[in-house]
């Protein structure tokens, strides 16, 4: 007992010094300090008169280990995102921006996926309590998405992704027993069908249940992963776009042969946005028509030419060539798989922005001098307090004949676009009784999606709701091509699905608000404002439920129609590609400042792609001269048409 006593501080420390860390895994550990209170008139260790000379001290050292170590609360949190295998097993990051995280999901289209492993680090051996977050996607009474976990090749004695319940939430695993410091987690998928999962959690804490409200499970999530400290710093850039579809892609190149330093954060592992293999739809609207011949070329090395909405072979979407034109240009720094979910500002004006890595979750923080919101969905707009308007004005407001009566949430939709292709044997499909039901009154008979395979429409926020969106498109795809399979065997035998997008194409999100709002008198009109830049040429293209999918499936449709309203050329004014608000903002692409009408003939890729061509340009000038996007305006339009026709202007003062 002395020697304890003597060694009391030894104690503490090696107590206190139980924090091992894994580069795989942060695992976080919490104390709950005791200060017992020893009377020294207890009796028992050597008498009385022991107790107030030696047994205290001693007492109370055995007294704090004992709390130490019975207080020390041991979590391993492990995001699935972050499996070294994955298996079959995609990475899903559409839903981001509500959950704070990616998760990976079994898209087998209806045939199991390989597993996905990886190996966790614990603190020590022993039992842990077990914790799953999932959901069940289609709980038609209950859902597909079934999967196992298991530990070493042990299989923990739970299902999980069929509960009833399309609710993202922790789902209790029982207790495991943890024989060694690290162990194999595998996940096995059992049907092909969409089960997804997003953590998994260890705790010694048999007692503790995870947070499952959304703010506090950012927090939690955030400590177990350590994203509190500070982010890689990729460094200062001249200009900062943030999304990597076309237009995102056609801005960075533009700025980079302007001589700017151009950091291209994507939020997937290719280029392209609706164009890329991910999601297949073709470029649309015209090059050949500009006012400004210029512009139009960064777009034509992007084209892959015309493979038509959803064609089976990937390779036709040209993810390696829009990655190879950007690998060439030396001022472009490529960032993909990074989620910007943070912004900083002063006053008015963005600094920097933070972004997460889909994968692996480290956080890496990206300044500039100008920034270009190229996300479709205006997520850089809205995270720096960018004016936007979603949904549809009203006839008073605008004065435009195509408007709504009343202002209103109604958005064009999403697609998930599949494709199947003719095989030499026979092949069945499962039966899906949690799918939409089709029946010989009404089903689609078509071996492939075209546009028209889209949900939204108001009935769903595109944004906040996109992996409902997505799972609603399934449901409809899965349960139809079963119908197909199992009523029109003469057709349908021997085609098999050969592919379909888990990751949704979308139309019609935010749009942030510029000097200017286009409408649909300046498109119909051809007005030609002094600041024209790009040339458009597209219909106004509205979508709207098919009647007939609206007749069968009313406030469920999947299935759109269209009225082509056609316009001659016209130009979209400059001052739609930069915020009214936030001073060194600039957008290009499918939420630039437009009324909902006039998006209807903005949105398509060629012309998204064009205005990102003009918004590098305008970054070269507004760099050069110290100014702001509006600067280049008031200031310096002239330089800016003079590049735009190809013309060389005498210097001008700087």
């Amino acid at each position: 007992m002395k020697n304890i006593s003597e060694n009391y501080p030894k104690f503490l420390s090696q107590a206190s010094g139980l924090k091992p860390e894994s580069k795989e895994l942060k695992v976080r550990f919490y104390y709950r300090w005791l200060k017992p209170t020893v009377n020294d008139e207890v009796a028992g260790v050597n008498g009385p008169a022991a107790v107030g000379s030696r047994a205290k001290p001693i007492l109370i050292a055995i007294l704090s280990l004992l709390a130490l170590c019975a207080g020390a609360q041991n979590h391993v949190f492990v995001e699935t995102e972050s499996f070294t295998e994955k298996g079959g097993w995609v990475i899903d990051q559409q839903s981001f921006v509500v959950m704070g995280s990616s998760y990976i999901m079994a898209h087998g289209m209806g045939r199991p996926v390989k597993d996905a492993a990886t190996t966790v680090k614990f603190p020590k051996t022993g039992k842990y309590k077990m914790w799953v977050r999932t959901k069940d996607w289609a709980p038609f009474p209950k859902g597909p998405g079934k999967f196992e976990i298991s530990i070493d090749g042990q299989k923990v004695n739970q299902v999980f992704g069929s509960s009833g319940s399309d609710v993202w939430k922790w789902y209790d695993g029982g207790e495991v027993n943890i024989r060694g410091t690290q162990a194999k987690l595998s996940m096995k998928d059992l049907t092909g069908f969409n089960g997804r999962c997003d953590a998994i959690l260890f705790t010694d804490d048999l007692k503790f249940t995870p947070p499952n409200e959304l703010e506090a499970l950012g927090a939690f999530r955030r400590k177990l992963l350590n994203l509190t400290e500070k982010p890689v710093d990729a460094g200062r850039f001249d200009m900062v776009v943030v999304g990597g579809g076309v237009a995102g892609t056609c801005a960075a190149i533009s700025a980079a042969r302007q001589g700017l330093k151009v950091a291209l954060i994507q939020d997937r592992p290719v280029l392209g946005g609706n164009n890329s293999s991910e999601i297949r739809v073709h470029l649309m609207g015209d090059t050949d028509k500009n006012y400004y011949p210029k512009l139009g070329r960064i777009v034509r090395e992007m084209d892959n030419g015309d493979p038509g909405n959803g064609n089976a072979d990937a390779k036709e979407y040209g993810d390696a060539r829009k990655i190879a034109v950007v690998k060439a240009e030396p001022n472009i720094s490529l960032f993909l798989n990074t989620f910007v979910n943070k912004v900083e500002k002063e006053s008015d004006i963005i600094t920097a922005v933070v972004g997460r890595d889909i994968a692996t979750n480290q956080e890496t923080r990206f300044s500039g001098s100008f920034f270009s919101d190229c996300t479709g969905d205006g997520t850089l707009g809205y995270l720096a307090g960018a004016e936007f308007r979603m949904g549809r004005e009203s006839k008073a407001e605008t004065g435009e004949s195509l408007a709504a009566e009343k202002a209103d949430d109604f958005t064009l939709g999403t697609s998930n676009l599949w494709a199947s292709l003719d095989r030499d044997t026979v092949s069945s499909f499962p039966e899906t009784p949690w799918a939409m039901q089709f029946s010989d009154e009404y089903h689609i008979d078509e071996a492939k999606a075209d546009w028209q395979w889209e949900t939204g429409f108001g009935n769903f926020n595109t944004i906040t709701e996109a992996e409902k969106i997505r799972d609603h498109n399934l449901r409809a795809i899965y349960g139809n091509w079963s119908y197909l399979k199992k009523n029109k065997p003469a057709k349908y035998a021997k085609k098999e699905l050969a592919w379909v997008a888990y990751i949704g194409g979308k139309r019609e999100s935010r749009r942030i608000i510029g000097d200017h709002i286009l409408n649909q008198m300046d498109i119909q009109e051809g007005k030609l404002y002094p600041d024209g830049s790009v040339t458009a040429t597209w219909t106004i293209d509205l979508h709207f439920p098919d009647p007939k999918n609206s007749k069968y499936f009313e406030g469920q449709e999947f299935f759109a129609g269209t009225k082509h309203i056609k316009v001659a050329p016209y130009t979209i004014p400059y001052r739609c590609l930069y915020s009214k608000n936030i001073q060194n903002l600039f957008m290009a692409g499918r939420n630039i400042s437009t009324t909902h009408v006039a998006f209807g003939s903005t949105r398509v890729m060629r012309t998204c792609g064009m205005m990102g061509e003009v918004v590098g340009f305008a970054a070269a000038l507004a760099n050069k001269y110290k100014t702001s996007p509006r600067g280049v305006y008031t200031d310096h339009l002239p330089e800016l048409t003079a590049i735009l026709k190809g013309e060389t202007l005498a210097p001008q003062p700087e």
